[in-house]
């Protein structure tokens, strides 16, 4: 008596969308690059238990822990709505990378709202809107960043790639995602806190740069609504974080550079980093690409190991999905 949902990463930005563009990723082999929350009932109190690879970057208090927080707000949300909440016992995999860039936090509040939500609608014959989700997801981490931005939970949940729009009722809007792409993710095995990675951004831009920021953005849209691809990864190109983010990344701007070189459509920094991402429509080059970043993109600790990993993608345009 209990369900499971995995929420998948995201890539926030995507270069010229700071903070209103997001695209949610899987990997071509099958690999659930995410987390996965299980709901089931309690007769002991609410319970919260954590596992999986990186579970140890966590804190060791649970009720620290990001997905007790998403239990207190459903349940808030419950009371509001007029509806009894009921004892569970969640259970955390946490499987992403904590400060990766790619959208760590948002798998686990998108796993924990969508978990709770698919627990109430089997078991007891209740659950909140998509919209009232999302509002809730956005709070969550509002509530780890300082900041509102839905450009990963919105992806994370709904699938594709989302369009952040300045309607509280909406939220979001589904972009056409280039289907015949592949995103080839590199995480070096470091972590970069979005505080920070937001902190180092200047507080004003000159007229040149918002020039050049909202004739890339407005153009990418228009090329994805058109399925121009060649027009599309022209302009993917970030002036608003990654003159500044680059210099915090180790070895980012080499890899970029031959990345660049070797024929790559679009690098980019995956959110607030350090994951670098890559992209082709050549699933043989993208393979190249993956083996090359393996080799000198991650960051290995004194005994020679790394945490980091490199995944060949594609967009992931299910979003959150219960499993079986």
């Amino acid at each position: 008596m209990s369900v499971s949902v995995f929420a998948p990463a995201s890539i926030g930005n995507v270069n010229v969308g700071f903070d209103v563009l997001g695209l949610a990723v899987k990997p071509v082999d099958g690999t659930l690059l995410g987390d996965v929350v299980t709901v089931s009932p309690s007769n002991d109190g609410d319970q919260l238990t954590v596992t999986g690879d990186f579970a140890h970057k966590l804190p060791s208090d649970v009720k620290l822990n990001i997905v007790w927080q998403c239990l207190l707000l459903f349940n808030k949300e419950l009371f509001a709505s007029k509806q009894a909440s009921v004892e569970v016992k969640i259970s955390l995999d946490k499987r992403m990378p904590v400060g990766s860039g790619l959208g760590s936090s948002a798998c686990s509040v998108v796993a924990a709202i969508a978990g709770l939500n698919a627990f109430y609608e089997k078991y007891h014959q209740f659950s909140f809107s998509k919209q009232a989700l999302l509002k809730m997801m956005g709070k969550m981490e509002a509530q780890i960043s300082g900041s509102l931005h839905y450009d990963n939970v919105a992806p994370c949940f709904l699938g594709g790639m989302q369009l952040m729009v300045p309607d509280h009722d909406i939220i979001a809007r589904n972009l056409p995602p280039f289907q015949d792409c592949y995103f080839v993710m590199a995480y070096p095995g470091i972590e970069i806190s979005t505080k920070a990675a937001r902190e180092i951004l200047p507080n004003a831009y000159s007229r040149a740069d918002l020039i050049s920021f909202g004739q890339n953005f407005a153009t990418f849209v228009d090329a994805c609504h058109r399925g121009d691809k060649a027009q599309a990864f022209a302009v993917l190109t970030d002036v608003v974080a990654e003159p500044y983010r680059k210099s915090i990344l180790p070895g980012y701007s080499e890899a970029a550079s031959y990345l660049t070189q070797q024929g790559c459509l679009a690098v980019g920094i995956s959110g607030s980093g350090p994951t670098l991402f890559c992209v082709t429509d050549d699933l043989a080059k993208a393979t190249e690409f993956a083996a090359w970043l393996n080799d000198n993109y991650l960051q290995t600790s004194a005994n020679g190991s790394s945490e980091g990993f490199v995944h060949v993608c594609q967009a992931d345009t299910q979003g959150a999905v219960s499993l079986p």
